[in-house]
């Protein structure tokens, strides 16, 4: 049964932690803003998707009918600039991005959402959108361009708690003197020459960018639903002309909890493709266990920044390592029914305590690192007692069920490489110190044609299974 009032979430809206009351008892219709398609995902693409995954999960997990959408966002500028430089279709790079960043996702474990729309797949509701604000006097049209005056709007700002000369210094990033107000923003771009575009009554173009989510977020979700979410640089300006286009030609909210993750920071930086210091995701589960990035990305709470560490990945790798041996251990004991022993069975509530504090994973974690450490020295303890190895084998799979809900423990340990491999990489380390780099390289091709890769980290080299 659900408890709909357990389960607290922060809302950038409120500024305050609120009971998570859904619209529809027992439903939560949630939506996350996905990725512009125009290059590969970096960490911090990773963070936001592992965080609503696990909101998403946890919601399942308690009993909640959950509806979860994230978009693709496929007709933007950088997109178009890619393609020019390519010399390329626009759709061509957005359809390899996009499979692209299905590929990262499933490495780093996170499910799909159950609603993926494109943008490009939505532009008649978006033209009808837009027509509806037009006639509504919320919008005007400048030369085959419309734009959504945010003076008809006076609660624009309320999400971000912007000032109106804060709003005013936000906007002016992008000039155009024949807007009314520097604030106002695009809903619908005039074609220009070269550029994808799709016919409406203003003459052809395609939408802006914020029009997108308001129009596909309902169009699978309701006119109000539960959750919208994504990473806080996208409150401003981003989800607050979400909110007040929608609410200007509805009169209705458009999410009621507006939840967002903070930044993967480099050297105290904000990580971003724009400023050319990213990480691929693609580049990263080549140098660490995928589910190592996930667990270091959890290990702090969502709405705290979190710089990147190598040396910090590669301690939760060895930390999954540890749990490795525990379920190893666990699977040699022959499989028979065994009910969780009382000692284990408060860890369930201490885990759900903390997920039910705004999806608090560092102690929900904790709490499973605890109930490991249990389960490993009774396991010693047990030595080759059967009942007491049945106890261990009931606790593991409780273990495997709470970590299921972050999305852990379901990612198989790296193959162990065999000797002759372990040689190879042993001499090349020995070459690389004789500063040898033939030799080293020579070394490096056999064991690629061995099937396995070596990867040199700061804490040493790392053999891996080669891809396919």
């Amino acid at each position: 049964m659900v408890q709909s009032t357990t389960v607290k979430v922060y809302n950038t809206l409120s500024r305050r932690k609120e009971p998570l009351v859904p619209l529809v008892p027992g439903e939560v219709r949630m939506y996350a803003c996905g990725v512009t398609v125009y290059d590969l995902c970096h960490i911090g693409h990773a963070r936001s998707a592992i965080v609503f995954d696990v909101v998403q999960r946890y919601l399942r997990f308690k009993g909640f009918r959950v509806t979860f959408v994230r978009n693709f966002t496929d007709v933007d500028d950088k997109i178009i600039r890619r393609a020019q430089q390519e010399g390329v279709p626009a759709e061509e790079i957005a359809a390899r991005y996009i499979a692209a960043f299905r590929e990262d996702m499933a490495a780093l474990g996170v499910a799909p959402a159950d609603v993926e729309p494109r943008a490009t797949e939505h532009i008649p509701q978006m033209i009808a959108f837009i027509e509806r604000l037009v006639a509504g006097g919320f919008a005007y049209v400048v030369d085959g361009d419309v734009y959504f005056e945010v003076r008809r709007f006076p609660a624009y700002g309320k999400l971000s708690g912007r000032r109106p000369e804060e709003l005013l210094a936000g906007a002016r990033i992008e000039v155009d003197e024949r807007k009314r107000d520097p604030r106002d923003f695009a809903l619908w771009k005039a074609a220009k020459p070269g550029e994808p575009a799709w016919p409406s009554p203003w003459g052809p173009g395609r939408p802006g960018w914020h029009i997108e989510c308001s129009v596909m977020s309902t169009a699978y979700l309701g006119e109000t639903f539960d959750i919208h979410g994504g990473g806080e640089d996208l409150i401003f300006p981003h989800h607050e002309c979400e909110i007040a286009q929608w609410e200007a030609a509805t009169g209705k909210p458009l999410a009621r909890y507006w939840v967002h993750n903070a930044f993967v920071n480099l050297g105290r930086e904000k990580m971003s493709k724009s400023l050319g210091n990213t990480l691929t995701i693609r580049e990263l589960v080549r140098r660490h266990r995928a589910d190592a990035l996930r667990l270091w990305l959890l290990g702090a709470h969502y709405r705290s920044p979190i710089e990147w560490s190598e040396e910090r990945v590669e301690e939760a790798g060895r930390a999954l390592e540890r749990f490795d041996r525990l379920f190893q251990e666990a699977a040699r004991v022959p499989e028979a029914p065994a009910p969780l022993p009382e000692g284990f069975r408060g860890y369930r509530g201490r885990f759900e305590a903390a997920m039910d504090d705004d999806f608090n994973t560092p102690q929900a974690l904790a709490v499973l690192f605890e109930l490991g450490r249990a389960l490993q020295e009774t396991l010693d303890r047990a030595g080759g007692e059967p009942s007491g190895r049945a106890a261990v084998a009931a606790g593991v799979r409780e273990l495997r069920a709470l970590g299921a809900v972050l999305g852990l423990f379901g990612t198989p340990a790296p193959a162990t490489p065999p000797p002759e491999v372990a040689q190879l990489v042993a001499e090349r380390a020995e070459a690389r110190r004789r500063r040898d780099w033939r030799r080293a390289d020579e070394l490096r091709e056999t064991i690629h044609r061995l099937g396995w890769t070596v990867e040199d980290t700061p804490t040493g080299a790392r053999v891996l299974p080669r891809r396919p």
